[in-house]
C-alpha cells in the first residue's frame, strides 16, 4: 500500500486503539463528571479513527478496484496489520495512569496534527483541523490532572510517579519515523518535551533520562495486549458478519 494509505491507517488505528482502552473507564470514573469527560474524550478518539478509516478505505478501493469499508479496518485486520502506537494499547493501571498517557498522547497529536493540517492532502488536513479543537481539550483536560496528582498528597503522586515509569519508555516511539510516515516525527521531540517539561514543574515531576525507548507498533508489532482488546473490539463483527446497525 501506499505511504499515504498506510500514514491514514496509523492514524485510525492509534485513535481507536486508545479510544477502546479509554472506554473501560465508563461508569467507573473517579466521580461523575470526570467520567463524563474521559467518555467524552473517546467519543472524540473514535470519530477521529472514523474519519481517517474512511479515508483510507476510499484510497484502498479506488487502489484496488474493489470495495473496502470502514468496517473491514477496524473490524477484520488482525493484530500484525494495526499500526498504532504502543503505548495504546497498555492497560489501565488506575486513573494516574489513564490521565497521564492521555497528556503524553495528546500533546504529541497537537503537534504532529498541525504538521499534518500543512499537509497538501487536503481530506488529511481538514480532518486535523476539525481535530486539533477536540485536541486542545484533550491536554488542558488531562494537564490539569497531572498537576493535580503530581502536586496532591504523597499517595497521589506516588501513583502519578508510578504512572510515569511505565509510560515513559513507549512516548520515545512517537519520535521514531517509520519508512511510510509522510510526515517528519523526529524534529517534534524538542517542542513535545518543551510542553511536557512546563507541566511537570508545575506538577512537582521530573523527567526520566537514559531510559530504553520501546517500538514496533508502527510496524505491526506489538505487546500482548493488542490481541486482547481486538478479541473484544472485533468480536461482534466475527460473530456476526456484515452485522450492521
Amino acid at each position: 500500500m501506499s505511504p499515504i494509505i498506510n500514514q491514514t491507517l496509523q492514524l485510525a488505528d492509534t485513535c481507536l486503539i486508545l479510544g477502546q482502552r479509554n472506554s473501560e473507564w465508563c461508569a467507573h470514573g473517579p466521580i461523575l463528571e470526570q467520567d463524563i469527560a474521559i467518555t467524552n474524550i473517546t467519543l472524540d478518539l473514535i470519530g477521529q479513527a472514523r474519519h481517517f478509516y474512511q479515508y483510507a478505505a476510499e484510497l484502498i478501493s479506488k487502489s484496488e478496484n474493489k470495495t473496502i469499508t470502514e468496517d473491514a479496518l477496524a473490524y477484520l485486520r488482525t493484530e500484525r496489520a494495526f499500526k498504532n502506537w504502543l503505548i495504546c494499547e497498555l492497560p489501565n493501571e488506575d486513573w494516574a495512569h489513564t490521565v497521564l498517557r492521555q497528556f503524553f498522547f495528546s500533546s504529541f497529536q497537537l503537534l504532529l496534527f498541525e504538521e499534518l493540517e500543512k499537509n497538501s492532502d487536503s481530506q488529511l488536513s481538514a480532518i486535523a483541523t476539525k481535530s486539533i479543537k477536540e485536541i486542545k481539550y484533550h491536554i488542558k483536560w488531562s494537564s490539569e490532572w497531572v498537576i493535580r496528582l503530581g502536586d496532591g498528597t504523597e499517595e497521589s503522586n506516588n501513583r502519578i510517579n508510578k504512572a510515569l515509569q511505565i509510560l515513559w519508555p513507549y512516548t520515545g516511539e512517537f519520535f521514531m519515523p517509520a519508512d511510510y510516515e509522510i510526515i517528519s516525527v523526529g524534529p517534534l521531540q524538542e517542542k513535545w518535551l518543551l510542553s511536557i517539561k512546563e507541566i511537570f514543574d508545575e506538577a512537582g515531576l521530573t523527567m526520566p533520562e537514559n531510559i530504553f525507548m520501546q517500538s514496533g507498533g508502527k510496524s505491526g508489532i506489538h505487546t500482548e495486549h493488542l490481541g486482547f482488546i481486538l478479541s473484544e473490539l472485533q468480536y461482534l463483527q466475527r460473530a456476526y458478519p456484515g452485522a450492521e446497525w
